[in-house]
């Protein structure tokens, strides 16, 4: 099983995993032709997408999805609510498939488990894609104001995390945003700081977890190396010795092959891709 984040941040978010053959895409927050360079960027081409799978209505998350899935036919998995939200952007011509929070459904050889989270738009979730041949688990949550039952459970068991490390509390206090912006980034609809990401990866860290990677940094409330630093500090000192790596906004990851991972040993690593 492998996973590649495309980009991830306020300005579009994408993620592709692949296993047995089979390509999903989770999010299409950039534009169509940005969406199809930096998938060409990676070395695979947009037909190689077998599915398009939208976890809630922000545009940053939904830009491009309606464009890519006329140009190349691509199937997008989306909930009703999520749907009626962002309707402007389809044409009715896509082939959409409707899903439900809290039930599974199969993607060629992955299986997607969808979970409701905590955010402020239409009808948000968390995903779990898990390779059916050998059950690997990525967790995908990176808009998420605060953990709640259902999205522990979601990614508890997790071979690969990627997870939202949004802001710095103090960057986010004295930073330009007004001051109702700042309350709704720090509510519980909002997202996730570095330290509330800590104590969260904390929170999911068990033996087979074999790498975490934080995505949707602020650009104007948050560093890479700040956020690598406080996540990853605190893993270290629950025993964590796995890959830890920042996902940015302008550049896509390597394609990460998580068996690979598991088969490090040594420290974790922070080479801020």
């Amino acid at each position: 099983m492998k996973v590649c984040v495309l980009g991830t941040g306020s300005a579009g978010n994408a993620t592709l995993v692949e296993a047995g053959g089979t390509r999903i895409l989770v999010d299409a927050g950039f534009s169509g032709r940005e969406m199809e360079r930096r998938i060409c960027q990676i070395g695979l081409t947009p037909s190689a997408v077998n599915a398009i799978v939208i976890t809630h209505d922000h545009r940053d998350h939904t830009h491009g999805v309606g464009i890519f899935s006329r140009r190349h036919g691509t199937p997008v998995y989306i909930t009703d609510r999520t749907h009626n939200a962002c309707s402007g952007i389809f044409r009715g011509t896509e082939t959409v498939r409707s899903y439900q929070a809290g039930r599974a459904f199969e993607i060629g050889a992955i299986r997607v488990e969808p979970f409701l989270t905590v955010h402020d738009a239409a009808d948000p979730v968390a995903v779990a894609l898990v390779d059916r041949e050998t059950e690997a688990r990525v967790g995908i949550a990176t808009d998420l104001g605060r953990p709640n039952a259902q999205i522990r459970l979601a990614l508890e068991h997790s071979d690969f995390l990627i997870l939202e490390s949004n802001h710095d509390e103090e960057l986010l206090r004295t930073g330009r945003y007004p001051a109702s912006v700042q309350q709704r980034i720090a509510s519980s609809h909002g997202h996730l700081s570095n330290h509330a990401a800590a104590r969260f990866a904390c929170e999911l860290l068990h033996p087979r977890l074999a790498g975490v990677l934080l995505a949707h940094l602020s650009r104007e409330c948050n560093r890479p190396e700040l956020a690598a630093a406080v996540v990853g500090g605190a893993l270290r000192g629950a025993g964590f010795e796995g890959f830890l790596d920042v996902a940015l906004q302008d550049q896509p990851t390597a394609f990460i092959d998580i068996e690979e991972l598991r088969q490090r040993t040594g420290p974790a690593q922070f080479t801020l891709l």
